[in-house]
């Protein structure tokens, strides 16, 4: 009997099939993580810069991811471990409290003394560098030493662009991408250009690189470089949009055409066509091909438009055509009728490339209700939510790291006699949750009432909702309620009071009076 050739060529999985239709041409290149990222890294920045500067939805898509994520704040909740250095709560809450302020007065000194360049707050930096993680694949920043500032600790957001090989070395086992790694892989030294190789008034300084190496002796840190690591060995980050940039361009490209199409349909609305066909202009130019019949009839035709004035009829004016004319129109169907279906189909696709949902990126909610943009919300903001963390814990937290050595080794922040060794200590002293803009509100009243109930059952704190619906610091809004609980005129209650009064009264707490002679 003879054998039957199998669907998928003889393989267990249709996958590595080389013979069927869909598989047949279907052959990417096999390589290492470096040589996936780096030959086409310069190719693939400069398109994502370019459709960040000329496309709304690619741009609209990383402002928004960068708002959400990093926004105008962004800023630690100094949590240090107090157990681990067997001090005691109330120390932990001094401490929080003094580091807290003192963070506040570095980080949002208009002087801008925490940037190198004294142009931008810490938050502006850490936003800056999130764009750069997200359009380009990297964050990179060094942390420079200001002997005339305050705070000596300062930090400078680099392009990175500016981290390449000297003298346009290949790449080798140590050094990648500009990156110097050590004989385990971890990056050890960075080689930046003085530079961009793109800046012709400083086309000698784009010539020389410095080497700064990762971090101190002591491990303190210097230069901080995210970016997604998602294969072993890898030196360098890609970009988030390298898999909707075709995408993007296809429908950049379609809805320029379309609108330079109607924008065509709405200038032009009507003219004027001749009734002379191909034989009626052989016969014009006659059998010798001369030109002289043909020649007349035009010059004939344009004289008479030239002459006509019209007649006028209730102040309208009416055009008499010569011999034979008739005024044609232009179609309007523009857009096209598949346009907007096409449109909403890309739009969908480059939304999940981006970790966003389609009516975040169009702003088209009109086929949305609660429930969908409740789910919606709680997908992304978990997707959001973890971006957040990761970015805080590999580039704002070693930074806060370095600043906070030096405010307490200066004595700006003292610690009891009984406290261990910093230094021996310092990931215990620096430990901190980050946060950023809260997720909002799609129903205040609802999802209010929810984080209350968590908070009620012991599956929440004050401090988790205040961070994630508003972005706030709970123990800041209690302080700010006192203050304004002692403002109040008397006999009246504040809202906070009031609320806690119904609360309590509902669950057959004590009466209002009851309580006030207490």
């Amino acid at each position: 009997m003879k054998p039957v050739a199998s669907a998928s060529g003889g393989t267990a999985y249709q996958a590595g099939d080389s013979h069927s239709e869909a598989m047949v041409n279907f052959h990417p290149v096999f390589r290492g993580p470096d040589g996936e990222v780096l030959p086409n890294r310069d190719k693939i920045v400069a398109r994502a810069r370019d459709l960040t500067r000329n496309n709304g939805w690619a741009a609209g898509g990383v402002a928004k991811e960068v708002d959400s994520v990093i926004g105008g704040a962004f800023r630690p909740l100094v949590k240090p471990d107090w157990k681990a250095l067997g001090l005691d709560a109330d120390w932990a809450s001094d401490f929080k409290l003094a580091v807290e302020a003192k963070w506040r007065s570095y980080s949002d000194d208009p002087r801008k003394l925490c940037d190198v360049t004294r142009s931008q707050s810490v938050a502006q930096m850490f936003s800056m560098a999130y764009r750069n993680y997200l359009t380009e694949g990297d964050a990179l920043g060094v942390l420079g030493w200001k002997e005339d500032r305050p705070i000596k600790t300062c930090l400078r957001i680099m392009d990175p662009d500016l981290l390449s090989n000297p003298n346009g070395h290949q790449d080798s086992m140590h050094l990648r991408g500009g990156v110097h790694k050590d004989k385990e892989g971890a990056a050890k030294g960075y080689n930046f250009r003085q530079a961009h190789v793109g800046d012709r008034a400083a086309a000698l300084e784009a010539q020389r690189w410095k080497y700064v190496p990762r971090e101190t002796e002591w491990m303190r840190p210097i230069v901080l470089h995210f970016f997604d690591k998602t294969r072993d060995g890898q030196s360098r980050g890609v970009s988030r949009l390298a898999p909707i940039i075709e995408k993007l361009r296809m429908e950049d490209h379609y809805s320029r055409v379309e609108l330079q199409a109607a924008v065509i349909n709405a200038v032009l609305a009507a003219f004027i066509k001749t009734p002379m066909g191909p034989d009626a202009i052989d016969e014009l130019f006659g059998e010798d091909g001369g030109s002289s019949g043909f020649s007349d009839y035009q010059v004939d035709r344009a004289e008479y438009y030239k002459a006509k004035d019209g007649i006028t009829l209730g102040g309208a004016r009416l055009t008499q055509l010569y011999s034979g004319d008739e005024i044609g129109t232009v179609p309007t169907a523009r857009p096209a009728a598949q346009y907007a279906d096409f449109e909403s189909a890309v739009l969908r696709q480059i939304a999940a490339g981006l970790g966003q949902s389609y009516e975040q990126l169009s702003a088209d909610w009109s086929k949305t209700n609660y429930s969908s943009a409740r789910a919606a919300m709680i997908d992304i903001w978990r997707g959001w939510t973890a971006r957040r963390a990761a970015f805080a814990q590999g580039f704002c937290q070693p930074f806060y790291m370095a600043w906070l050595e030096e405010i307490v080794r200066n004595g700006h922040v003292p610690l009891p006699s009984r406290a261990p060794d910093f230094r021996e200590n310092w990931v215990v002293y620096a430990r901190t949750k980050w946060i950023g803009p809260g997720k909002g509100f799609v129903d205040p009243v609802k999802e209010v009432q929810a984080a209350a109930l968590r908070v009620a059952i012991g599956l929440s704190t004050l401090e988790e909702e205040a961070a994630e619906l508003t972005g706030s610091d709970h123990l800041e809004n209690l302080e700010q309620i006192k203050r304004e609980i002692e403002s109040m005129p008397e006999g009246s209650l504040h809202p906070m009071q009031e609320s806690f009064a119904k609360l309590l009264g509902h669950n057959g707490g004590p009466p209002m009076d009851e309580r006030e002679t207490r």
